[in-house]
């Protein structure tokens, strides 16, 4: 199996940039947690460490992380299809520069390229957290299930991300998106 330069690379030293010196585990997922595996019909919510009762298996949070140039805006966030993301924040370290100094985040190809997933004009002028929000129907349903909206064209994919400068300049930020995988529910 060949290893692309950016894929998380754990149990190394020198560890490159977003890998874990630590050797990990990894999950084909999504990642499924709770005491009860399946509700047993009666209605009842389980006791403390209980196995019976209602279901209460939940989806783990995952989140995935990249730093990201004004001037390129490319990144190896590629979120799972059918996911929910539930925050996008970029933590700018450099401000963006030039006459205007903001910044959207999309898809970099496929049939969602053409649509955002945040409003134009997240502002990367200082350093900070700045944290991003669907504003429109299509992103809204982009947030809610990974590709697979009414707005999308074929069946569910895998989206990597892209962050969209209004102007070049030198600004520099860690783009992280936090989400639940594989989901699938949208509203």
């Amino acid at each position: 199996m060949a290893t692309v330069i950016n894929d998380i690379q754990p149990g190394f030293y020198p560890n490159p940039n977003g890998s874990p010196v630590q050797p990990a585990t990894a999950f084909t997922g999504p990642l499924l947690a709770g005491n009860v595996l399946a509700s047993d019909g009666t209605g009842n919510l389980a006791a403390l460490g209980g196995t019976t009762g209602t279901q209460n298996l939940g989806y783990a949070v995952m989140v995935q992380s990249a730093i990201v140039t004004q001037a390129s805006g490319g990144t190896d966030i590629t979120i799972p299809a059918q996911s929910q993301i539930l925050s996008i924040v970029m933590m700018v370290t450099t401000a963006w520069t030039g006459s205007t100094k903001t910044f959207s985040i999309g898809a970099t190809a496929g049939t969602l390229a053409a649509t955002a997933f945040t409003a134009t004009g997240v502002d990367g002028s200082a350093i900070g957290r700045f944290a991003a929000s669907p504003t429109t129907a299509a992103q809204i349903y982009n947030w809610d299930n990974i590709s697979n909206s009414t707005f999308q064209t074929g069946g569910p994919t895998d989206v990597q991300l892209f962050v969209t400068s209004a102007n070049t300049g030198s600004g520099v930020g860690t783009l992280h998106v936090t989400y639940a995988q594989g989901i699938n529910l949208a509203s």
